[in-house]
């Protein structure tokens, strides 16, 4: 019996990045699914309220997480990260507005990771 051996995973992430711990616990996968243990490619989408994950400049209360360091630090290791441009927009969010590595996305795109994508997550 062959054994599936996955290789590529798409997180999209939904929700707006403190105040429930989904977003946190996407990124916390895509890090572990990177990991020299798993050795994953990852891409993570952000739709909604979740674009706000890539926002420069966040500064949670000490003692919190910052999301903003862990999607560096997954843009470091390679990750593909995109927000949808129409719910960065509707938010008068722009690319200035984002982390480095951060790149506007489509639903075409999105659609294409999915296609491409052996598993797909939705947090």
């Amino acid at each position: 019996m062959e054994v599936l051996r996955l290789k590529t995973l798409t997180i999209i992430i939904n929700d707006a990045p403190y105040g429930v711990e989904k977003p946190w616990n996407a990124l916390r996968l895509a890090s572990a699914s990177v990991s020299e243990a798993v050795k994953l490619d990852v891409n993570i989408f952000l739709l909604g309220d979740a674009v706000f994950l890539a926002k420069k400049g966040q500064n949670p209360p000490g003692g919190y997480y910052n999301l903003e360091e862990m999607l560096v630090d997954l843009i470091e290791d390679g990750v593909k990260v995109q927000v949808c441009g129409t719910c960065a927009r509707a938010r008068g969010l722009g690319q200035e507005d984002f982390v480095e590595g951060v790149e506007m996305g489509t639903m075409l795109g999105l659609a294409n990771w999915v296609k491409e994508s052996h598993v797909v997550l939705s947090f």
